[in-house]
């Protein structure tokens, strides 16, 4: 594939129903901009994420995956930011045995009202992953 051809990348977003999934539909409503390249999975938490699902996004074509944990405003317990850390750890050790650059992966709590730390977030990703993946072809 000739990644030079891409104007943006495609980004899978993990996002959670009650927390993040409202501020990345309040984007929408607010016309904040970000790439159409950006499909979105609504899970109950972030926590519950399995590495699995992520290295099967980079073997189904995903340039990126992010994260959009809930934070301490998690309605499964306060401990779900260290349990998603650790999926992102494990997800990491993952993707270096299969040479996948670790940084193609990105988490950030997000809370219902950051729609446009969301944007930010994704823009900045996006250009990151198009620079890597354009250094690379």
């Amino acid at each position: 594939m000739n990644f030079k051809l891409k104007k943006n990348a495609k980004i899978l977003v993990f996002s959670t129903e009650k927390i993040s999934d409202p501020a990345i539909d309040m984007a929408g409503l607010l016309k904040l901009h970000y790439p159409p390249t950006v499909y979105t999975i609504t899970i109950p938490c972030s926590s519950g994420i399995k590495p699995a699902w992520i290295l099967h996004a980079y073997e189904k074509g995903f340039d990126g995956v992010f994260i959009a944990a809930d934070g301490t405003d998690c309605i499964f317990g306060e401990s779900c930011t260290e349990k998603t850390g650790k999926v992102v750890s494990m997800t990491h050790e993952l993707m270096k045995s299969k040479e996948i650059d670790t940084a193609r992966l990105r988490m950030a709590a997000l809370c219902s009202v950051c729609s446009e730390a969301f944007v930010k977030h994704i823009r900045s990703f996006n250009e990151y992953l198009l620079k890597t993946l354009h250094s690379d072809s």
